[in-house]
Protein backbone atom coordinates (compact mmCIF):
# COMPACT_ATOMS: atom_id res chain seq x y z
CA UNK A 1 0.00 0.00 0.00
CA UNK A 2 1.43 3.15 -1.23
CA UNK A 3 1.42 6.07 1.48
CA UNK A 4 -1.18 8.52 -1.10
CA UNK A 5 -3.06 7.65 -4.84
CA UNK A 6 -5.00 10.11 -7.15
CA UNK A 7 -8.45 9.21 -7.86
CA UNK A 8 -10.89 11.04 -10.20
CA UNK A 9 -14.55 10.92 -9.31
CA UNK A 10 -16.33 11.74 -12.12
CA UNK A 11 -19.64 12.80 -12.14
CA UNK A 12 -22.64 14.25 -14.15
CA UNK A 13 -21.58 17.46 -12.82
CA UNK A 14 -17.83 17.36 -13.72
CA UNK A 15 -14.65 15.78 -12.14
CA UNK A 16 -13.72 15.63 -8.62
CA UNK A 17 -9.68 14.84 -7.82
CA UNK A 18 -8.77 14.04 -4.99
CA UNK A 19 -5.66 12.14 -3.24
CA UNK A 20 -6.18 9.03 -0.87
CA UNK A 21 -4.78 8.47 1.93
CA UNK A 22 -3.23 4.76 1.51
CA UNK A 23 -0.81 5.15 4.56
CA UNK A 24 -3.64 6.52 7.38
CA UNK A 25 -6.62 4.69 6.34
CA UNK A 26 -4.94 1.06 4.00
CA UNK A 27 -8.22 -0.92 4.53
CA UNK A 28 -10.45 1.62 3.78
CA UNK A 29 -8.73 3.09 0.27
CA UNK A 30 -7.65 -0.91 -0.81
CA UNK A 31 -11.81 -1.28 -0.73
CA UNK A 32 -11.89 1.99 -2.37
CA UNK A 33 -9.96 1.37 -4.80
CA UNK A 34 -11.31 -2.58 -5.67
CA UNK A 35 -14.80 -0.57 -6.20
CA UNK A 36 -13.45 2.01 -8.27
CA UNK A 37 -11.56 -0.68 -10.67
CA UNK A 38 -14.30 -2.88 -10.91
CA UNK A 39 -16.81 -0.28 -11.69
CA UNK A 40 -18.94 -0.76 -8.85
CA UNK A 41 -19.56 3.01 -8.43
CA UNK A 42 -21.00 3.45 -12.36
CA UNK A 43 -24.43 5.45 -12.36
CA UNK A 44 -24.78 5.08 -8.64
CA UNK A 45 -26.48 8.15 -7.52
CA UNK A 46 -25.51 11.09 -4.92
CA UNK A 47 -28.33 10.61 -2.84
CA UNK A 48 -27.81 12.69 0.18
CA UNK A 49 -26.96 16.13 -0.49
CA UNK A 50 -26.62 18.52 2.56
CA UNK A 51 -25.24 22.04 3.32
CA UNK A 52 -22.13 20.77 4.50
CA UNK A 53 -21.79 16.99 2.78
CA UNK A 54 -22.96 15.31 -0.06
CA UNK A 55 -22.97 11.50 -0.01
CA UNK A 56 -22.89 8.80 -2.70
CA UNK A 57 -22.07 5.08 -3.86
CA UNK A 58 -25.12 3.66 -1.96
CA UNK A 59 -25.93 0.58 -4.68
CA UNK A 60 -29.96 1.07 -3.88
CA UNK A 61 -29.68 4.67 -4.06
CA UNK A 62 -31.24 5.40 -0.85
CA UNK A 63 -28.78 5.34 1.75
CA UNK A 64 -29.59 1.64 3.10
CA UNK A 65 -27.24 -0.36 1.00
CA UNK A 66 -23.98 -1.61 0.91
CA UNK A 67 -21.62 -3.93 2.91
CA UNK A 68 -19.91 -3.72 5.82
CA UNK A 69 -16.26 -3.31 7.16
CA UNK A 70 -14.10 -1.95 10.03
CA UNK A 71 -14.04 1.27 11.06
CA UNK A 72 -10.41 2.32 10.36
CA UNK A 73 -10.22 6.05 12.47
CA UNK A 74 -7.31 8.31 12.24
CA UNK A 75 -6.24 11.64 13.41
CA UNK A 76 -7.07 13.22 10.48
CA UNK A 77 -9.88 16.41 10.59
CA UNK A 78 -12.58 16.62 8.73
CA UNK A 79 -12.26 19.72 7.05
CA UNK A 80 -13.55 21.28 3.36
CA UNK A 81 -12.99 18.75 0.76
CA UNK A 82 -12.24 15.40 3.18
CA UNK A 83 -13.22 12.00 1.86
CA UNK A 84 -15.43 9.90 4.29
CA UNK A 85 -16.52 7.14 4.80
CA UNK A 86 -20.65 6.40 6.04
CA UNK A 87 -21.52 4.51 9.08
CA UNK A 88 -24.80 3.36 11.38
CA UNK A 89 -24.88 3.70 15.19
CA UNK A 90 -21.79 1.47 15.78
CA UNK A 91 -18.57 3.35 15.36
CA UNK A 92 -16.73 0.19 15.25
CA UNK A 93 -18.72 -0.69 11.70
CA UNK A 94 -18.61 1.72 8.43
CA UNK A 95 -20.35 1.01 5.29
CA UNK A 96 -18.08 -0.58 2.59
CA UNK A 97 -19.07 1.33 -0.35
CA UNK A 98 -20.76 4.69 0.90
CA UNK A 99 -18.57 7.72 0.83
CA UNK A 100 -19.27 11.55 1.23
CA UNK A 101 -17.39 14.61 0.66
CA UNK A 102 -17.69 17.31 3.35
CA UNK A 103 -18.47 20.92 1.65
CA UNK A 104 -17.04 22.78 4.94
CA UNK A 105 -14.83 22.07 7.80
CA UNK A 106 -16.99 19.00 10.12
CA UNK A 107 -14.95 18.36 13.03
CA UNK A 108 -17.73 17.21 14.79
CA UNK A 109 -16.83 14.24 12.21
CA UNK A 110 -13.28 13.70 13.75
CA UNK A 111 -12.42 10.61 14.95
CA UNK A 112 -16.01 9.23 14.57
CA UNK A 113 -15.62 8.48 11.25
CA UNK A 114 -12.90 6.98 8.48
CA UNK A 115 -11.53 10.00 6.83
CA UNK A 116 -9.88 8.75 3.94
CA UNK A 117 -8.89 11.43 1.07
CA UNK A 118 -8.86 14.91 0.37
CA UNK A 119 -10.26 16.64 -2.49
CA UNK A 120 -7.49 18.37 -4.70
CA UNK A 121 -9.61 19.88 -7.87
CA UNK A 122 -13.06 20.32 -8.28
CA UNK A 123 -14.92 21.68 -4.73
CA UNK A 124 -17.04 23.46 -7.57
CA UNK A 125 -18.58 20.38 -8.62
CA UNK A 126 -19.02 18.87 -4.93
CA UNK A 127 -21.08 22.37 -4.18
CA UNK A 128 -23.09 22.22 -7.32
CA UNK A 129 -24.64 18.71 -6.67
CA UNK A 130 -27.93 17.89 -6.37
CA UNK A 131 -29.57 14.67 -5.16
CA UNK A 132 -30.00 12.41 -8.29
CA UNK A 133 -26.89 13.39 -9.49
CA UNK A 134 -24.40 10.36 -10.69
CA UNK A 135 -21.10 8.96 -10.54
CA UNK A 136 -19.95 7.98 -13.85
CA UNK A 137 -16.73 6.36 -12.90
CA UNK A 138 -14.04 6.23 -10.72
CA UNK A 139 -10.40 5.99 -11.29
CA UNK A 140 -7.61 5.65 -9.49
CA UNK A 141 -3.54 5.88 -9.57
Amino acid sequence: MRASYSAVIKTSKGDIEAILYGKEAPKTVKNFITKSESGFYKNLLFHRVEDWVVQGGDPLGNGTGGGLMQTELNARPFTTGSLGIARGADIRVSNDSQFFITKTDATWLDQQYINFGMVTNGMDVVNSMKVGDKILSISVK
